[in-house]
C-alpha cells in the first residue's frame, strides 16, 4: 500500500475514479498506484500535479532511480522525439492543476485548442480559482509570422492558422485574470508553462513546432534553465499588444474591401 498517496487523496477530497479521469487511465490502474505500483513517468507527474504534491515524495523509490536525463531533482523531468508524442492527458492535466500562473508563447498554437475543446471553458475555471492565465500568440500581420511561414513553406497559411486559433479564445477577452496579446519577435520556443512546469518546444529551421524536440522542465532550487525560459517569456509578453478582435477585424473587412 501507497499510504503517501492514499494520505494525499483522502487530504485532497479526490477518488480513485477521479484520478483515473485526469490521467486517462482505467480506474483499476489508479488503484494499483494506490496499492504499491509505480506508475510511469507522466503518470507520475499527472498524480503529483493534480495534488500539487512532489512526485518523489509520493513515489520515493522512484525518485531514487538515476534516469537517462541525471538525478530526480534534475530541472529536465522529461524529454519527447517532437511534441505530437506528448500524452494529451500531460498537457489537460498541467492546466487543470495550475494554483497561481498558465502561460503561453506560440505562434499559431493551433494544436493547444483542437486537442482540448474545452479550453477557454477550463481556463476561465483556473482564472476564477485566482490564476493568472497569459496567452500570447504571433501577430498574423507582422513580419516574424510572415518569415516564420516562409521558412515552414506554407507561406501565408500560418497567418491563417493564427486567426483561427485564436476564435477560440474569444470569451477570455475581458475576462477578469485572463489575458490575450500579439508578439511580432523571432520565436525560437515555444513555451507553456503552469506555474514550477514548463514545457519548452524549440523551434528548428523550417520545421513545423509539432515535429520538433520538446523538454518537461521543473523548476528546482537551482532552476536556471526555468529561469532563463521564463524570462524570455516575460521579455516577449513586454513588447506584445493586447488583442482586440472587434478591431482587427473591422480593419481586415474594410481592407479587404478596398482590394
Amino acid at each position: 500500500m501507497n499510504e503517501r498517496l492514499r494520505s494525499a487523496l483522502v487530504q485532497r477530497g479526490l477518488t480513485v475514479d477521479e484520478v483515473a479521469e485526469a490521467c486517462s487511465v482505467d480506474p483499476k490502474t489508479a488503484s494499483r498506484w494506490v496499492s504499491g505500483r509505480v506508475p510511469h513517468r507522466r503518470h507520475r507527474w499527472a498524480v503529483a500535479n493534480l495534488l500539487r504534491m512532489d512526485e518523489t515524495y509520493l513515489w520515493p523509490e522512484a525518485g531514487q532511480k538515476t534516469s537517462r536525463l541525471g538525478s530526480a531533482q534534475s530541472e529536465i523531468a522529461d524529454t519527447y522525439p517532437n511534441r505530437a508524442s506528448v500524452p494529451r492527458d500531460l498537457w489537460i492535466s498541467l492546466l487543470a492543476g495550475a494554483m497561481k500562473q498558465v502561460d503561453v508563447l506560440v505562434f499559431s498554437g493551433t494544436f493547444f485548442a483542437q486537442t482540448n475543446p474545452h479550453i477557454a471553458r477550463m481556463l476561465q475555471e483556473r482564472a476564477q480559482a485566482g490564476v493568472r492565465v497569459r496567452l500570447c500568440f504571433g501577430d498574423p500581420t507582422g513580419d516574424a509570422v510572415r518569415i516564420r511561414g516562409h521558412e515552414e513553406g506554407i507561406g501565408d497559411t500560418l497567418a491563417a492558422k493564427i486567426r483561427a486559433s485564436l476564435t477560440y479564445y474569444r470569451p477570455l477577452v475581458g475576462y477578469p485574470g485572463c489575458e490575450v496579446r500579439l508578439h511580432d519577435t523571432t520565436l525560437y520556443n515555444s513555451l507553456f508553462r503552469y506555474d514550477d512546469h514548463l514545457l519548452v518546444n524549440p523551434h528548428i529551421w523550417g520545421q513545423p513546432a509539432s515535429a520538433n524536440p520538446l523538454l518537461q522542465l521543473r523548476r528546482t532550487a537551482n532552476a536556471e534553465w526555468f529561469d532563463r525560459y521564463d524570462e524570455s517569456f516575460e521579455a516577449v509578453w513586454k513588447t506584445a499588444r493586447h488583442w482586440a478582435p472587434d478591431n482587427a477585424e473591422s480593419k481586415e473587412h474594410r481592407r479587404s474591401g478596398q482590394d
